[in-house]
């Protein structure tokens, strides 16, 4: 490792935090090309304050722009430019790819002062979301912007609209626009164990033993190997293997943690943490110290405005009194895109740059943030990690059906009576979830159908309802669980619209970066938008975006259609 001196000059290098080198282009001279404003400068410097100025840091301060101003003006990305010592170009690229930046071109209006989002992701759309979406523009008048989102994360409560950043459960009209009438636009915080009411309970102890040497790295790695935990936000690999793999690479080692869950279904990650946010942080802590990392960096979407409110509050108070030594925790706010949660867009992002996935190899747990090893995890892997080291890791991997290992936590939307999140063991089928953890199915609709794995894992119909919900188990049908986003579907749905659905999603949440996917989602959308779909061309498509995109949006994009196409014939003949 660097040391100060050294890192301050060596022309790649800047400004250490907490031992580790940012690496970064280097210091520029003065950029060229229009002029700054002094005023958009004065303002910029004084919403910047004394931050650092680092490179990576150029998403938080466009945030800050954005939330004091509501927008982003012409002006202030030439001023923060210039501030940050970047080519304008370079801020501009970045503040117009991710969707909650507001980028206004010089002569353009800027939007009204407030800003309604609508969710019309499946589950939301299936409650009615389109139509609100018309009611609202009729309702609230010129003052105030009405557009549809991306899936917001919170698919239990549909349709959701989000005024502001507060998001109103089960929207209709009326409440948005109450909601707007009382400039309620700022997301409430419920009640969640707090730091004291953690650490009361026996929360740290465990890290501070790890800490302290009272256990041994490679017996805790051993019991998470023992467990069968698999990562959850999706790819399933087993967690235990992942901390000794990246554990084997050179030092300094760094973390990342995954919040970004934006698969339309998905809503898990969110519930855990708006109730028990240091179950996972003590999580993350005993996994730095077993694999010996020396940072940890936590990325969370940005529709996420209560949970953020929470981990800034609680990281301070775990940081005043620390139960044990801490590495440097540090929190990053997502800007609204679906491919950073791809673990190497994710990484991009965090090092301030568009979410555009990495080729690979070489992979993160080799060459990740800033370049180094990176041990990525979602959060609810994390999560269970403090149970399972005190439970032993035979007792999370004897649960399961069907010769499956370990508990899933279900994020359960569509027709069901009791939508949410049911912790069920993995192996579970669809018919059984729903009876006995959703209470069965809505009045007066039957079972029609389901998405397993949110809107990139496939549809599936009912009478497949019988298959185990769990990693493995639902390639053969070319579906996946991903992160165990399930979707129910009824006799009153139709998978084929489910399906244009989700490729609207694909299409507008492309990065671009690839032409199989930037131009395949977009055209299978125009494809399956015809009455009678065109099989043959879109089996062609599907192929070639299955095997030319780079990540797995448009290695998955393709699922969808295929499973219609496969087990829905009538509904497109």
């Amino acid at each position: 490792m660097l040391s100060r001196e050294a890192a301050a000059s060596t022309p790649r290098s800047i400004e250490l935090e907490g031992g580790i080198v940012k690496r970064d282009r280097g210091a520029r001279g003065k950029p060229k090309g229009r002029a700054v404003d002094p005023r958009a400068l004065a303002e910029v410097q004084a919403l910047l304050g004394d931050a650092p100025r680092r490179r990576d840091l150029l998403i938080e301060h466009l945030h800050r722009i954005q939330d004091r101003y509501g927008h982003i003006s012409a002006a202030h990305v030439v001023a923060l430019a210039r501030e940050m010592r970047l080519a304008t170009t370079e801020v501009y690229e970045v503040a117009t790819f991710y969707h909650h930046f507001d980028v206004v071109k010089e002569g353009d209006k800027a939007p009204p002062a407030l800003t309604v989002r609508v969710c019309d992701s499946l589950s939301c759309a299936m409650a009615g979301a389109n139509e609100l979406i018309g009611a609202l523009k009729q309702a609230l008048g010129a003052g105030v912007r009405v557009v549809p989102a991306p899936c917001v994360g919170r698919c239990e409560q549909a349709p959701v609209a989000v005024v502001g950043q507060n998001p109103v459960a089960a929207a209709t009209a009326d409440k948005v626009r109450s909601a707007v009438d009382a400039r309620k636009t700022k997301c409430p915080v419920g009640r969640y164990a707090s730091y004291a009411q953690y650490r009361k309970g026996g929360g740290y102890r465990l890290a501070a033993d790890c800490l302290a040497g009272k256990r041994d790295a490679e017996a805790v790695i051993k019991t998470m190997e023992d467990s069968a935990l698999r990562g959850l936000g999706g790819a399933g690999f087993p967690a235990g293997r992942k901390w000794r793999i990246v554990r084997s690479e050179k030092a300094p080692r760094v973390m990342a943690i995954n919040v970004d869950e934006g698969e339309p279904g998905t809503f898990k990650d969110r519930y855990y943490l708006e109730r028990d946010p240091h179950r996972f942080l003590e999580g993350a802590i005993i996994a730095a110290w077993a694999v010996q990392i020396s940072e940890i960096y936590i990325y969370l979407r940005d529709e996420y405005a209560g949970c953020r409110e929470i981990l800034e509050r609680e990281l301070k108070a775990l940081q005043a009194d620390p139960p044990c030594p801490l590495p440097p925790i540090y929190l990053r706010r997502g800007a609204g895109a679906y491919i950073c949660g791809e673990e190497s867009a994710m990484i991009e992002s965090i090092e301030g740059k568009r979410g555009m996935p990495r080729l690979r190899p070489p992979y993160v747990a080799q060459v990740g943030l800033f370049g180094y090893p990176t041990l990525e995890h979602n959060m609810e892997t994390l999560h269970w990690v403090r149970e399972i080291l005190e439970k032993g890791g035979e007792w999370f991997a004897s649960h399961g059906r069907k010769g499956r290992k370990g508990l899933r936590s279900f994020s359960v939307s569509g027709r069901v009576r009791k939508p949410g999140v049911h912790l069920a063991p993995a192996g579970i089928t669809v018919k059984e979830l729903i009876e006995e953890y959703c209470g069965g199915m809505l009045p007066g609709h039957a079972f029609y159908g389901y998405l397993p794995g949110g809107a990139s894992g496939g549809i599936l119909p009912a009478s497949m309802g019988d298959i185990p919900l769990d990693f493995d188990t639902l390639n053969q049908h070319g579906c996946f669980i991903g992160s165990a986003a399930v979707i129910i579907l009824s006799d009153q749905d139709k998978a084929a619209a489910a399906a244009r659905n989700v490729m609207k999603f694909f299409a507008d949440e492309s990065c671009g970066q690839c032409t199989p996917c930037r131009v395949g989602t977009a055209k299978a959308l125009a494809l399956m938008e015809r009455p009678r779909w065109d099989q043959g061309l879109l089996e062609e498509l599907s192929s070639a975006m299955a095997d030319a995109s780079i990540c797995g949006l448009g290695q998955a994009a393709p699922n969808p259609i295929r499973c219609v196409m496969k087990y829905f014939p009538k509904e497109i003949e």
